[in-house]
């Protein structure tokens, strides 16, 4: 048995046993671990330790609630432009680190790093969902997701199903995929379980109820990366026939929470993570109330995520009549994003290519919106007024990486893009039908 099974398997055994403590055990299972991880980054991060003094606490003042919330929250603004952030040493058992970048709801791209222990996290919690909705390990798997970048077919599922169960294979669609071909590939492997985004899952359910296209092997979707509205559930549901089940996660911090299998009702991670629901007066969220989301990664000791605003949205919770004594929230209501139209008529996932904006610029926001088939408006908020240099490479970036040389026309804001009407912010809106 490997190390990394070993580990696994013991992070299994652990989450296995926590998830039935009551909230108030695991509550205080959250503040000894706070502790730990705050004193460390006190010692480590300088960033870290002035957020600190200048709320006139120290790190073990945030083993109490009154004075945690007296910390002031880290925004993606904040975490996007510090220069003294990272944690100068990281303990041994959780190296090595590597680094992420996402975009997030806000289109505010961000650097993280992260480290093998929260790999771990991400691996465990994710082979906990599995389990919840008592999977087929046996029966093929399906995935449509960004980081495809070409049709592949595995004899198993990898990581971390793989590591723990003996599986039955797995096909991996790109996401930029035309509707049409993914519909085609999952209709010749016959998965029963398809992991995809809600809103390419949409586009699914769309097309197969237009042209009576029937997948009768499918029983199981899982949607990730998005929010997934109750629409678009009851229509993949009465199309497909399959038991929908969601996933709230970012590349910052990992499984953030996740459906159960006997509610409606998304259990937070909570070993591993402290999440908060702030209403705008800055309190506590009580049941059904909608707040902002805040994270603190309990686990992260190269990077002090600690009070991150992660600029997601979400309704607080009930207890779970599962019994489980993890938190709850009810609804996500952040990162809403759209299919982009080809000229050629086709829709698929927008790539962007924002993970390469600020090498070539320095881009602080953006957002793309598609006025037409053939063109796009990129709104930009900068550090400085840009040149034509770079203005140019910016253009030729995004075309690139959607793979149309679209007409992309430059508009610039002060400060913040401004949000849409119902209040959220999507990163890339299509305006055509």
């Amino acid at each position: 048995m490997t190390t990394q099974v070993q580990l696994l398997s013991r992070a299994m055994q652990m989450l296995e046993a926590t998830q039935w403590q009551s909230s108030e055990e695991i509550t205080a299972l959250q503040r000894r671990k706070l502790v730990v991880l705050a004193r460390h980054c006190e010692m480590h991060s300088p960033q870290f330790r002035a957020r600190l003094q200048a709320a006139g606490l120290t790190a073990g003042d945030l083993s109490t609630p009154d004075r945690f919330a007296r910390l002031p929250v880290l925004s993606r603004r904040e975490l996007q432009q510090a220069t003294d952030l990272f944690c100068t040493a990281i303990p041994q058992a959780h190296l090595p680190t590597y680094e992420t970048r996402t975009s997030g709801s806000t289109g505010e791209p961000v650097l993280v790093r992260r480290t093998a222990y929260s790999e771990l996290d991400w691996l465990a919690t994710t082979m906990r969902e599995h389990l919840w909705h008592n999977r087929d390990f046996l029966a093929p798997f399906c995935a449509i997701r960004a980081n495809i970048s070409k049709l592949t077919k595995l004899e198993n599922w990898g990581a971390p199903a793989a590591l723990l169960r003996p599986t039955g294979p797995a096909l991996g669609i790109p996401i930029t995929a035309s509707i049409e071909d993914q519909i085609a590939q999952i209709g010749a492997f016959l998965p029963k379980t398809l992991l995809i985004y809600p809103s390419n899952l949409a586009a699914l359910a769309q097309h197969c109820a237009a042209n009576g296209v029937h997948i009768p092997s499918l029983r199981e979707i899982l949607t990730i990366g998005e929010t997934l509205s109750p629409d678009v559930r009851a229509q993949a549901e009465g199309v497909f026939g399959a038991e929908v089940s969601d996933m709230y996660s970012s590349q910052e911090a990992g499984n953030i929470a996740m459906q159960c299998a006997s509610s409606d009702l998304y259990h937070v991670m909570a070993e591993n993570l402290i999440v908060e629901v702030l209403t705008e007066d800055g309190h506590r969220a009580g049941d059904g109330e909608t707040g902002r989301v805040v994270l603190t990664d309990l686990n992260n000791f190269a990077t002090p995520l600690i009070r991150y605003d992660i600029g997601d949205y979400a309704q607080a919770g009930p207890p779970c009549s599962c019994g489980r004594g993890l938190p709850t929230l009810k609804r996500i209501l952040g990162r809403q994003r759209n299919l982009i139209l080809m000229p050629d008529g086709s829709r698929h996932w927008p790539l962007v290519g924002f993970h390469k904006f600020r090498a070539l610029a320095p881009v602080v926001q953006y957002q793309m919106v598609q006025e037409g088939r053939a063109r796009i408006l990129l709104k930009l908020v900068t550090e400085r007024p840009l040149a034509t240099g770079e203005e140019n490479n910016l253009i030729a970036h995004v075309q690139t990486s959607l793979g149309h040389p679209f007409e992309i026309r430059l508009a610039y804001f002060d400060g913040r893009i401004p949000a849409g009407a119902n209040g959220k912010f999507e990163e890339f809106v299509s305006l055509v039908r």
